[in-house]
C-alpha cells in the first residue's frame, strides 16, 4: 500500500474515532439540569457547578438552596438574576458512608410563581 493513501485511512480513522468519542461523551452529559461523577471512591469530594439560566422575562430572586442529605452542600453566590442573566449552582458531593449507584437532588428556591423550584440531580458510583 502506497505511504500516502494509508496515511489517509489513518487521518480518517482518528477522524472518525475522536467524533464519535466527543459524541458519546455530549450524550451523557446532554441534560444541563444533571451531572454524573462516575466512579467516585468512597470518602472523596468531588463537586461541580451547574449554571442557572434566568430564562423568563422578569427579575428571578433566589430565596434558598435546600438538598436531599447532608452528604451535598450547595451554594448560589448570585441571589438576583435578570431575564436571561446566569448564576453558579455550587454543589460538593462527600461519598463517605456510601456505596453504589448514588443520586442526590439539590433544590434551588425561587420567586418565579411558574417554577418556585428548580431541581438539579447529581449521581455518582461510589466504589470502596
Amino acid at each position: 500500500m502506497n505511504k500516502v493513501l494509508g496515511c489517509g485511512f489513518w487521518v480518517a480513522g482518528l477522524a472518525i474515532f475522536l467524533f464519535s468519542s466527543y459524541t458519546v461523551c455530549l450524550a451523557q452529559q446532554a441534560d444541563p439540569y444533571v451531572w454524573n461523577f462516575g466512579k467516585v471512591k468512597q470518602g472523596e469530594v468531588v463537586a461541580h457547578k451547574f449554571t442557572l439560566i434566568n430564562d423568563s422575562s422578569k427579575t428571578l430572586n433566589i430565596t434558598g438552596v435546600n438538598t436531599s442529605c447532608g452528604c451535598a452542600a450547595s451554594e448560589v453566590k448570585k441571589k438576583v438574576l435578570l431575564p436571561q442573566e446566569t448564576a453558579e449552582v455550587e454543589v460538593k458531593f462527600n461519598s463517605e458512608g456510601y456505596s453504589g449507584d448514588v443520586q442526590q437532588f439539590i433544590y434551588v428556591n425561587t420567586d418565579n410563581i411558574d417554577k418556585p423550584v428548580i431541581r438539579f440531580i447529581i449521581k455518582a458510583n461510589v466504589i470502596k
